[in-house]
């Protein structure tokens, strides 16, 4: 088989390149994760959909042909789904505190992403000093849920062929279309899983607008802190909250506007341990959280209770 015809499209430059339909976009995936293509073609199917970027249709094929590939979680109730995949450099990773907040106010929460990232501040790192590791197997994830606390999988478990795709980046130096489609993953089954997904560019923020409207999906939307889809602690972004493709428009909020009269109380370092202590501090009472992220949580909240319900307007992939 092989990917060249493939690549022959999408590899003729920013200007030249032709974009691919759904299908074929689900067999180039699927070939690359089954490891049927050799690793010059693996390498060039990602340096040229870094230079051509995808389309919705491309997202769609790839997400398709990886969550067929991906770990099954069941559930007899929703889950609220955060992908975390690019951990931190400057602010603190406030992702474990999202996920634990959402916990702590009983809903189910599946975190995923890397185990390591050699040059950030990852969630797995924080989760670790939280005495909280990583669910290596479908009975851990569900023991986490029962005992109302987030459950972190790892990649490399939840879906090993990604992962491998994903560390091609260690070796062209560039991220690739694998960690768009990462963050699009919903190994959730049996239930509605409300997904988080995050952006840094404007240009990003519209292409996954239209993904979640035309894959009908639960989705929140928001300019990430540092890529991660929390929110910026400081001053609450854009949150749009679409169900069933549809924008709630009661679900979303505005970015915070004018001039912002106190700054939140974090901590000064941002490695793992200070973090997780910072962490047990908020969720004890014992320290102030950020506003921007109760804001999160209250809307997650009362969209995740929507999707419990039976209202009739939301339509359900």
């Amino acid at each position: 088989m092989g990917i060249a015809q493939y690549i022959k499209e999408i590899g003729r430059g920013h200007e030249g390149a032709r974009s691919l339909g759904i299908d074929a976009a689900a067999d180039l995936m699927g070939q690359v994760l089954d490891g049927q293509v050799t690793d010059l073609e693996v390498g060039a199917f990602a340096l040229a959909m870094r230079i051509k970027g995808e389309t919705v249709d491309e997202l769609l094929g790839f997400a398709q042909a990886t969550q067929t590939r991906c770990l099954a979680l069941h559930s007899d109730k929703p889950v609220i789904v955060i992908p975390s995949y690019n951990g931190a450099r400057r602010l603190p990773n406030l992702t474990p505190l999202l996920a634990l907040r959402l916990a702590q106010e009983g809903a189910r929460v599946l975190v995923h992403g890397p185990r390591h990232d050699p040059a950030r501040v990852n969630t797995a790192d924080i989760f670790q000093a939280l005495a909280l590791p990583p669910a290596e197997d479908v009975a851990t994830v569900q023991e986490r849920w029962q005992r109302r606390e987030p459950a972190f999988i790892a990649t490399d478990t939840l879906s090993p062929a990604l992962q491998r795709l994903l560390d091609v980046r260690w070796v062209v130096g560039l991220r690739n279309s694998g960690h768009t489609v990462a963050k699009l993953l919903q190994p959730v089954v049996d239930a509605p899983a409300l997904r988080l997904a995050s952006h840094t560019h404007p240009e990003f923020g519209i292409l996954m607008a239209d993904l979640a409207q035309r894959s009908a999906a639960d989705l929140m939307l928001l300019r990430g802190t540092e890529g991660e889809p929390v929110a910026d602690p400081r001053r609450c972004p854009k949150l749009d909250t679409w169900l069933g493709g549809i924008w709630q428009a009661d679900l979303s909020c505005p970015v915070q506007e004018g001039v912002l009269a106190e700054l939140p109380l974090l901590p000064r370092q941002i490695d793992a341990a200070t973090v997780a202590v910072y962490i047990q501090g908020v969720l004890a009472g014992e320290k102030p959280g950020p506003a921007p992220l109760d804001r999160q949580v209250e809307l997650l909240l009362a969209a995740l209770a929507r999707l419990g319900s039976s209202t009739p307007q939301v339509k359900r992939a």
